[in-house]
């Protein structure tokens, strides 16, 4: 996950963070350096930070179109994704 790199992104600290979401700071630090959550726990740092969920996990960079706009790479793969537009 990419929690952190979010956060500085966004300009934010963990203790922003955790008054966003009306956590106690160390229990940001456990979600910060957790190997999983859950869904919800994801969607609740998602919406704090102002950023879709799928960015936690993959930057925009890694998503963003190919030259011809019809090729996606995988952010979990990196293979290419052919989109067909008619």
């Amino acid at each position: 996950m990419r929690i952190k790199e979010v956060l500085k992104e966004k300009g934010f600290t963990q203790q922003m963070l955790a008054d966003e979401m009306n956590v106690s700071l160390s229990a940001v630090k456990q979600m910060v350096s957790a190997d999983s959550l859950t869904t919800s726990t994801l969607e609740k740092i998602a919406f704090a930070l102002n950023v879709p969920m799928w960015q936690l996990f993959a930057s925009p960079e890694e998503v963003q179109p190919k030259n011809n706009s019809l090729s996606l790479t995988c952010p979990h793969c990196g293979k290419s994704i052919n989109i067909k537009a008619e």
